[in-house]
């Protein structure tokens, strides 16, 4: 019934994004909005903003030639003040930043033996983080 009245809901930890004709008109912040469609209002679609866990799983090769497999567990978000970015910028947000990871990974722990690969798993994460960052 909201829906024919041109009123909708924007559950708590979400954001909405609202259109007019196809063009982006505002981010809608939880709670109930109206968005007469007589006017050509709808809504795009929905952005969750909650943390959420990506694991990557990349096989390389260290300095003194031994294939690993290193699992890397990324954990991000979408930032309520970015959200139109989030929503129209990015395709594939998994596969994006899957792909960030693996050019870490495989830059970093190809110049290491296997032994300082376990040593410094705290550099690898530093180095993907600073990455990660930079895309943001």
């Amino acid at each position: 019934m909201g829906q024919t009245l041109g009123c909708i809901q924007v559950d708590q930890s979400n954001v909405a994004v609202k259109e007019q004709f196809g063009k982006f008109q505002e981010v809608l912040e939880p709670g109930c909005h109206c968005l007469p469609w007589c006017f050509g209002y709808q809504l795009a679609g929905t952005l969750s903003l909650r943390l959420q866990q990506l694991n990557v799983r990349c096989e390389t090769k260290t300095k003194d030639n031994v294939f690993v497999n290193v699992v890397a567990s990324i954990q991000y978000r979408a930032l309520s003040d970015k959200a139109s970015d989030a929503f129209y910028k990015l395709s594939n947000t998994k596969e994006q930043i899957q792909a960030y990871v693996f050019y870490v990974i495989r830059a970093s722990v190809p110049k290491m033996d296997l032994d300082s690969t376990f040593e410094q798993k705290d550099e690898i994460a530093k180095a993907v983080e600073n990455e990660l960052e930079k895309v943001a």
